[in-house]
């Protein structure tokens, strides 16, 4: 298979994605740039269920499919026995975009044995030796379709805006690694500055990866000024983040879809690769830890929450 551009008018586009939240939002501007250069085609995605229904439910793409379903096994086994109806679905689409691990291109031979559709591989992670945003390397296989110059800051439109007499801010004092974590003294900490605003309240936001953490920083609350919001469907905690004024967090999959809804916040970072990784949204503030995140002083993050709970509203 050679890579095509679809046929307007007749094509479907099929966006293949594994990886974590933060990967998937960061590869949202790729299906907003087909998008836009594609218009009357549909685009479907084959990935997880949990982060492509929020790509659906947003107007990202049109349609989504898991990349769970068993059958789907004899596409990643080289000479695999290949499911009908899934043979019939690659073969309805023109063209096939994948960011999947392939370094011996089996997934991309058994989808070709199927389909006459054009296939492009995207990386499945990027390079970090470049020091290149994660969008704009996601980005990069779309030349080879004429797309250039594409907006490469991922956008998901909110479904409600924060209610006037609300002062709600969503923390999410976890991560996918320990490493990249304020501890959870300082998390204490710096919510009991915060909560003497009266007029604050706080959206604990997170799931299993943070334990009881959530439970013990609400405890450390005035009664009525917290919630804690646990593994929720991706869809819920985006509109719950949606009605909030503003958010702090990590290097993380729910800091970039807080960034993605337009919130402001402020970040604390730590030896993650800031050019890669970092949230595009204009909003967001990052307070550089590095390998030593854990010694950032409570006094200087919530000085720096001060200064922006203003402009928050």
């Amino acid at each position: 298979m050679s890579p095509a551009p679809p046929a307007p008018g007749t094509g479907r586009i099929l966006v293949v994605r594994g990886g974590a939240l933060g990967d998937f939002i960061l590869t949202l501007p790729v299906l907003a740039a087909l998008r836009d250069g594609f218009p009357v085609n549909r685009i479907e995605l084959l990935g997880y269920p949990q982060v492509t229904d929020l790509a659906v439910r947003s107007g990202a793409a049109d349609a989504a499919r898991s990349i769970e379903s068993r059958p789907l096994a004899g596409f990643f086994a080289r000479g695999g026995a290949l499911d009908p109806g899934l043979s019939a679905y690659f073969a309805a689409f023109h063209l096939v975009i994948s960011f999947l691990f392939d370094p011996d291109l089996i997934f991309r031979t058994n989808v070709g044995r199927v389909s006459q559709a054009g296939f492009i591989q995207g990386p499945h992670r990027p390079d970090e030796s470049l020091d290149r945003h994660a969008s704009d390397q996601l980005l990069q296989p779309l030349q080879q379709l004429a797309v250039f110059d594409a907006d490469a800051v991922p956008h998901i439109p909110r479904r409600s805006s924060p209610p006037a007499a609300d002062r709600w801010i969503a923390l999410h004092p976890g991560s996918g690694s320990e490493r990249k974590n304020w501890p959870e003294a300082r998390w204490a900490g710096l919510l009991s500055e915060l909560a003497a605003d009266p007029g604050l309240r706080f959206l604990l936001v997170g799931g299993e990866a943070e334990g009881d953490r959530l439970e013990r920083l609400l405890q450390g609350l005035p009664t009525g000024t917290g919630e804690v919001l646990r593994s929720r469907p991706l869809a819920e905690v985006a509109d719950r983040l949606s009605g909030c004024r503003g958010f702090l967090g990590h290097d993380s999959g729910i800091t970039h879809l807080a960034a993605a809804l337009g919130l402001p916040g402020v970040i604390l970072w730590g030896p993650s690769n800031l050019p890669v990784w970092r949230p595009r949204s204009p909003g967001m503030e990052i307070i550089e830890g590095g390998d030593r995140l854990e010694k950032l002083p409570v006094a200087l993050v919530a000085g720096r929450v001060r200064q922006r709970l203003g402009d928050w509203g």
